[in-house]
């Protein structure tokens, strides 16, 4: 039976090998935990039954609890094949604004662009010392193309 678990959201990836850890530790039987990066607040863990999965997430911290019906893998397998928003075209050179984190509402010169890290490292521009920066990419929105002056 795979079960759903309701998990802070932005610590699931660190609950699940909490939970792993705790399974191996205490011989629970836990064929899996799994941790979907576009399913925020959830974890799934397969588990003979709805018992086994209570002793697993007792007394973790972040566990908020789990939902009463089991999922089957063509519904979790929908959720992973669900398609990533198409990514915004930015390329090096091109003045992006923050939309989110310290530097929100900033401007910056993207430098560089790591495609296998989904992330973007930008030089502030209204700053007295520029310094490069190294940005998630959805922290990033483009505001101006290299080239197109205002």
């Amino acid at each position: 039976m795979i079960h759903t678990i309701r998990v802070t959201s932005g610590q699931e990836k660190i609950i699940a090998e909490i939970l792993m850890k705790k399974a191996k530790a205490e011989k629970l039987e836990i064929y899996s935990v799994v941790h979907a990066e576009n399913v925020k607040g959830y974890l799934f863990v397969e588990t003979p039954d709805e018992n086994t999965l209570v002793k697993l997430i007792q007394k973790v911290k972040h566990v908020k609890g789990f939902l009463k019906k089991a999922v089957t893998i063509e519904e979790i397998e929908k959720l992973l094949q669900a398609e990533k928003q198409p990514a915004m075209v930015i390329e090096v050179g091109d003045t992006i604004e923050m939309s989110s984190g310290p530097f929100k509402g900033e401007r910056a010169k993207v430098l560089k662009i790591d495609e296998a890290k989904d992330e973007t490292t930008v030089e502030l521009v209204e700053v007295a010392v520029p310094i490069p920066v190294t940005v998630k990419s959805k922290m990033v929105k483009l505001f101006q193309k290299a080239g197109q002056e205002e």
